[in-house]
């Protein structure tokens, strides 16, 4: 009799130990579950320890309460006839205060996000060109994330953001834009290169100008210096005694030492052929003086 007692003791013991640990519920952190009662939502186990009744109250879900990302490609057409696969990232979280609605009401909450996902951007991007769709894919992005913040509202589920990470055209398409910026920059450089080329003529012109000015200037002032040094001179001689024809020839062979002398000083300068002369001086005096009679001649009759 005693040892039925202690086994039925025993029985009832692993009975009892059974029903309290199934009716412990242990919710981690950023989680909740839903429980049910004869097949009927009963509440929501918030994280921490809580109790159901066993056979009566079940646990039929757990549902993350923390950020999830649902990526999707998507395909479509530009207004320019470009076939482009939209990559989308959605950033998502369920309410806290509407996780009933997030369990009861979606079957599948991303496959229908995805859905609402397609729908916005099948209506957004074949109503611009290929090239707004790269620089406004950012506002598509908000109004993609506007449309579907709206339409998941009332399941109870959060859309954090929205971005469109990328456009990817047909593979013909981007090697056609390659080549088409590869053109661009290729002109731009070859402006680029002209305007220097240009810019490097004008100022060698500028120069040669500058340079020719200043040539022309020194010359003109060497000559009046030479003009005036002449007239000095002659003026000095005349005071001593020399009539005009003597003046002339003692200029006249000064010029014409000056002139040997500075041949003989550089020797890669052409050589000129002189008459060395006694009566040289005279025949080179009268030759100019002839010279310059026969230029006023020809001036008087014109």
């Amino acid at each position: 009799m005693g040892e039925l007692f202690l086994v039925t003791f025993i029985v009832l013991l692993i009975v009892a130990g059974s029903i309290i640990y199934a009716g412990i519920v242990i919710t981690s952190q950023q989680t909740v579950k839903i429980v049910e009662r004869l097949g009927k939502f009963h509440r929501i186990a918030q994280p921490g320890f809580s109790l159901r009744i066993p056979v009566l109250d079940r646990v039929v879900a757990t549902l993350d309460l923390r950020v999830q990302s649902l990526d999707a490609d998507l395909d479509t057409k530009s207004r320019d006839n470009v076939f482009v696969t939209a990559q989308v990232s959605t950033q998502y979280r369920i309410d806290p205060q509407q996780t009933a609605q997030a369990y009861y009401e979606l079957s599948d909450p991303e496959r229908q996000i995805q859905a609402y996902i397609a729908d916005a951007i099948r209506s957004a991007l074949p109503q611009m060109e290929l090239d707004q769709i790269f620089e406004k894919k950012d506002d598509v992005a908000r109004n993609v994330q506007k449309n579907l913040a709206e339409g998941m509202m009332g399941f109870g589920i959060i859309i954090v953001n929205t971005l469109i990470t990328g456009i990817d055209p047909a593979r013909d398409v981007k090697d056609a834009m390659n080549n088409i910026n590869a053109a661009q920059r290729q002109r731009i450089a070859a402006q680029e290169i002209a305007e220097a080329d240009r810019i490097k003529v004008v100022t060698r012109a500028q120069g040669e100008a500058e340079r020719q000015k200043l040539e022309g200037k020194g010359i003109a002032d060497q000559r009046q210096a030479i003009v005036d040094g002449l007239a000095a001179s002659f003026k000095q001689l005349e005071e001593h005694g020399m009539d005009e024809q003597e003046v002339l020839n003692l200029l006249m062979l000064n010029q014409y030492m000056d002139t040997l002398q500075r041949l003989g000083e550089h020797g890669k300068t052409s050589t000129i052929m002189l008459n060395g002369t006694p009566g040289a001086m005279g025949d080179l005096r009268q030759q100019v003086m002839e010279a310059i009679v026969g230029g006023k001649t020809a001036v008087q009759d014109n």
